[in-house]
Protein backbone atom coordinates (compact mmCIF):
# COMPACT_ATOMS: atom_id res chain seq x y z
CA UNK A 1 0.00 0.00 0.00
CA UNK A 2 1.58 3.54 -1.02
CA UNK A 3 1.62 6.31 1.58
CA UNK A 4 0.91 9.42 0.59
CA UNK A 5 4.08 12.00 1.42
CA UNK A 6 3.30 14.25 4.50
CA UNK A 7 4.14 18.23 3.97
CA UNK A 8 6.52 19.02 7.19
CA UNK A 9 4.93 22.39 8.20
CA UNK A 10 7.54 24.60 10.14
CA UNK A 11 6.44 27.31 12.70
CA UNK A 12 7.68 29.66 15.34
CA UNK A 13 5.59 32.63 17.23
CA UNK A 14 6.23 35.30 16.27
CA UNK A 15 6.63 37.90 18.65
CA UNK A 16 6.49 42.32 17.59
CA UNK A 17 5.92 45.11 19.51
CA UNK A 18 3.09 43.73 21.09
CA UNK A 19 2.03 41.74 18.15
CA UNK A 20 2.06 37.61 18.58
CA UNK A 21 1.34 35.90 15.80
CA UNK A 22 2.05 32.20 14.97
CA UNK A 23 3.46 31.48 11.36
CA UNK A 24 3.89 28.86 8.96
CA UNK A 25 5.75 27.39 5.97
CA UNK A 26 6.27 24.53 4.10
CA UNK A 27 9.85 24.00 2.45
CA UNK A 28 7.85 25.95 -0.88
CA UNK A 29 7.38 29.04 1.31
CA UNK A 30 5.20 31.07 4.27
CA UNK A 31 1.34 28.77 3.81
CA UNK A 32 -0.17 30.28 7.26
CA UNK A 33 -0.19 33.75 9.40
CA UNK A 34 -2.48 33.87 12.25
CA UNK A 35 -4.23 36.16 14.36
CA UNK A 36 -3.00 38.66 17.12
CA UNK A 37 -2.59 36.61 20.03
CA UNK A 38 -4.52 33.36 19.27
CA UNK A 39 -3.09 30.16 20.55
CA UNK A 40 -1.28 27.52 18.88
CA UNK A 41 -4.13 25.71 18.55
CA UNK A 42 -5.71 28.16 15.36
CA UNK A 43 -2.64 26.94 14.02
CA UNK A 44 -2.91 23.37 14.82
CA UNK A 45 -6.45 22.70 13.68
CA UNK A 46 -5.92 24.97 10.12
CA UNK A 47 -2.54 22.67 9.51
CA UNK A 48 -5.41 19.46 10.28
CA UNK A 49 -7.63 20.83 7.86
CA UNK A 50 -5.06 21.76 5.00
CA UNK A 51 -2.68 18.83 5.27
CA UNK A 52 -4.00 16.00 7.05
CA UNK A 53 -1.35 14.33 9.00
CA UNK A 54 1.51 16.22 8.00
CA UNK A 55 4.06 17.34 10.83
CA UNK A 56 4.09 20.26 12.90
CA UNK A 57 7.70 21.07 13.91
CA UNK A 58 8.92 24.24 15.38
CA UNK A 59 11.80 25.81 13.43
CA UNK A 60 12.42 29.71 14.52
CA UNK A 61 15.40 29.49 12.30
CA UNK A 62 13.10 28.33 8.88
CA UNK A 63 10.46 31.19 9.66
CA UNK A 64 13.59 33.69 10.05
CA UNK A 65 13.26 35.33 6.75
CA UNK A 66 9.16 35.26 6.73
CA UNK A 67 9.49 37.30 10.19
CA UNK A 68 12.26 39.94 9.16
CA UNK A 69 9.66 40.60 6.29
CA UNK A 70 6.76 41.23 9.25
CA UNK A 71 8.84 42.99 11.52
CA UNK A 72 9.98 45.02 9.17
CA UNK A 73 5.67 45.88 7.97
CA UNK A 74 5.71 46.54 11.80
CA UNK A 75 8.31 48.77 11.74
CA UNK A 76 6.26 50.97 8.60
CA UNK A 77 9.20 49.98 6.72
CA UNK A 78 7.91 47.20 4.19
CA UNK A 79 5.34 47.88 2.33
CA UNK A 80 4.59 44.34 0.59
CA UNK A 81 6.09 41.41 0.63
CA UNK A 82 8.61 39.71 -1.28
CA UNK A 83 8.62 36.04 0.44
CA UNK A 84 7.55 32.91 -1.62
CA UNK A 85 4.11 31.72 -0.37
CA UNK A 86 2.78 28.08 -0.22
CA UNK A 87 -0.73 28.45 -0.28
CA UNK A 88 -3.57 26.47 -1.84
CA UNK A 89 -7.29 27.31 -3.02
CA UNK A 90 -9.50 27.11 -5.87
CA UNK A 91 -8.74 29.00 -8.87
CA UNK A 92 -11.45 31.11 -7.19
CA UNK A 93 -9.73 31.31 -4.15
CA UNK A 94 -6.37 32.12 -5.79
CA UNK A 95 -7.86 34.98 -8.17
CA UNK A 96 -9.31 37.13 -4.93
CA UNK A 97 -6.04 36.32 -3.03
CA UNK A 98 -4.11 38.13 -5.91
CA UNK A 99 -6.20 40.61 -6.35
CA UNK A 100 -5.66 41.34 -2.79
CA UNK A 101 -1.82 41.84 -3.12
CA UNK A 102 -2.91 44.43 -5.61
CA UNK A 103 -4.50 46.87 -3.18
CA UNK A 104 -2.00 49.64 -2.40
CA UNK A 105 -0.19 50.04 1.30
CA UNK A 106 -2.35 52.25 3.29
CA UNK A 107 -5.70 52.00 1.08
CA UNK A 108 -9.05 49.98 0.80
CA UNK A 109 -11.24 48.46 -1.47
CA UNK A 110 -14.54 47.17 -1.04
CA UNK A 111 -15.95 43.51 -2.12
CA UNK A 112 -17.62 44.78 -4.60
CA UNK A 113 -13.91 46.28 -5.84
CA UNK A 114 -12.38 43.21 -5.82
CA UNK A 115 -15.58 40.98 -7.09
CA UNK A 116 -14.93 43.85 -10.70
CA UNK A 117 -10.96 43.65 -10.79
CA UNK A 118 -11.49 39.69 -10.84
CA UNK A 119 -14.33 39.83 -13.75
CA UNK A 120 -16.42 38.53 -11.46
CA UNK A 121 -19.07 41.11 -10.36
CA UNK A 122 -21.94 39.15 -9.15
CA UNK A 123 -19.79 37.13 -7.14
CA UNK A 124 -19.50 39.85 -4.17
CA UNK A 125 -20.40 37.21 -1.62
CA UNK A 126 -18.07 34.53 -3.11
CA UNK A 127 -15.55 36.96 -3.08
CA UNK A 128 -15.92 37.54 0.82
CA UNK A 129 -16.06 34.20 1.49
CA UNK A 130 -12.57 33.68 -0.17
CA UNK A 131 -11.31 36.85 1.70
CA UNK A 132 -12.15 34.91 4.85
CA UNK A 133 -10.09 31.79 3.67
CA UNK A 134 -6.92 33.57 3.16
CA UNK A 135 -4.65 31.33 5.33
CA UNK A 136 -2.02 34.23 5.14
CA UNK A 137 -3.30 36.94 7.23
CA UNK A 138 -1.19 40.35 6.55
CA UNK A 139 1.12 39.50 3.80
CA UNK A 140 -2.10 38.58 1.35
CA UNK A 141 -3.94 42.33 2.97
CA UNK A 142 -7.57 41.23 3.41
CA UNK A 143 -7.23 43.63 5.89
CA UNK A 144 -7.55 46.22 3.23
CA UNK A 145 -10.66 45.06 2.32
CA UNK A 146 -14.03 46.92 3.87
CA UNK A 147 -17.49 47.14 3.39
CA UNK A 148 -19.17 49.04 0.29
CA UNK A 149 -19.96 52.49 2.56
CA UNK A 150 -16.06 52.12 3.87
CA UNK A 151 -17.35 50.59 7.25
CA UNK A 152 -15.00 47.54 8.86
CA UNK A 153 -16.35 43.93 7.80
CA UNK A 154 -15.32 40.56 9.50
CA UNK A 155 -11.60 39.14 9.98
CA UNK A 156 -10.42 36.00 10.78
CA UNK A 157 -8.24 38.08 12.99
CA UNK A 158 -11.08 40.29 14.47
CA UNK A 159 -11.77 43.66 14.12
CA UNK A 160 -9.33 44.98 16.57
CA UNK A 161 -6.57 43.49 14.50
CA UNK A 162 -7.61 44.69 11.41
CA UNK A 163 -8.39 48.66 12.57
CA UNK A 164 -4.83 48.05 14.18
CA UNK A 165 -3.38 47.56 11.15
CA UNK A 166 -5.59 49.80 8.89
CA UNK A 167 -4.25 52.35 11.16
CA UNK A 168 -0.94 51.87 11.18
CA UNK A 169 -0.84 51.65 7.42
CA UNK A 170 -2.52 55.20 6.98
CA UNK A 171 0.04 56.62 9.89
CA UNK A 172 2.94 55.46 7.55
CA UNK A 173 1.51 55.85 4.53
CA UNK A 174 0.46 59.69 5.74
CA UNK A 175 4.21 60.10 7.69
CA UNK A 176 5.20 59.05 4.30
CA UNK A 177 3.90 62.19 2.31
Amino acid sequence: MATKNKTTIYWALLKNKGWNIYLAATSKGLCFVGSQNMPFEELSVWAERRFPGSPLVEDGEKLQPYAVELIEYFKGKRMSFTVPFDYNGTEFQLAVWNALCEIPYGQTKSYSDIANYIQRPAAVRAVGAAIGANPVLITVPCHRVVGKNGSLTGYRGGLDMKTQLLDMERQVFADNK
